[in-house]
């Protein structure tokens, strides 16, 4: 079965015109289910303070503010991916400046077949940061697990005797034999062991009764 293709939410802000119409009718063709609108900084602050968007586009100037360092100040999180509309005899001073904080920038006036280039582009970075953010938080899930298996080591270390090699053994095993993690286990042994008096010993076999 072919995977569903990715959605994505969008944040226009600029002022109305024509880069606004050009957009609003091109982001529900480039898979995005999700699209607001903004008409200067401060408004966009305020949407973007109860829900982050894949995409944001930007163009510059907006009516409070040149918009340059909002669309700057965005990548910090690095949550969305973001598009400056700048004029175009401005466009190579203000691209090195913000290029360097993972800004992409389009000269104006443009065309709706290059908003559409740079739609690409943009689901295409956008793609990569989710692939990040995966390996981010599988990273982050296995130092949980590493930290919760050393805790229940720990408890088992204290409660029943054990070396650290044969709390780990016996942490191993019994994950296998219940066909579940190891952090499970963890998380069993440190509910039921930890705040015992040392050797009351935890709801578990002892180690004797398991065989290698």
């Amino acid at each position: 079965m072919k995977d569903a293709e990715p959605a994505y939410s969008a944040l226009v802000v600029s002022p109305p015109g024509k880069v606004s119409d050009a957009l609003t009718e091109l982001l529900p063709e480039a898979r995005c289910a999700s699209v607001a609108a903004a008409s200067d900084a401060a408004s966009a602050r305020r949407i973007l303070a109860e829900f982050d968007y894949d995409f944001v586009f930007v163009n510059s100037p907006l009516p409070d503010e040149t918009g340059i360092r909002f669309a700057a100040d965005l990548t910090e999180s690095g949550a969305s991916v973001v598009l400056l509309l700048v004029r175009a005899e401005s466009l190579g001073e203000i691209d090195e400046k913000v290029s360097r904080r993972g800004v992409l920038t389009l000269a104006k006036p443009t065309s709706k077949q290059a908003l559409a280039e740079a739609v690409r582009w943009m689901r295409a970075v956008r793609e990569r940061l989710r692939r990040s953010e995966k390996k981010t938080l599988t990273l982050e899930e296995k130092m949980t697990e590493i930290r919760l298996v050393n805790r229940a080591k720990w408890v088992l270390i204290t409660s029943r005797g054990m070396d650290e090699a044969e709390a780990h053994r016996w942490i191993e095993k019994r994950a296998m034999d219940r066909c579940v993690t190891r952090r499970e286990i963890a998380e069993e042994i440190i509910q039921n062991g930890e705040g015992r008096q040392e050797g009351e010993g935890v709801n578990e076999a002892p180690p004797h009764a398991e065989q290698d």
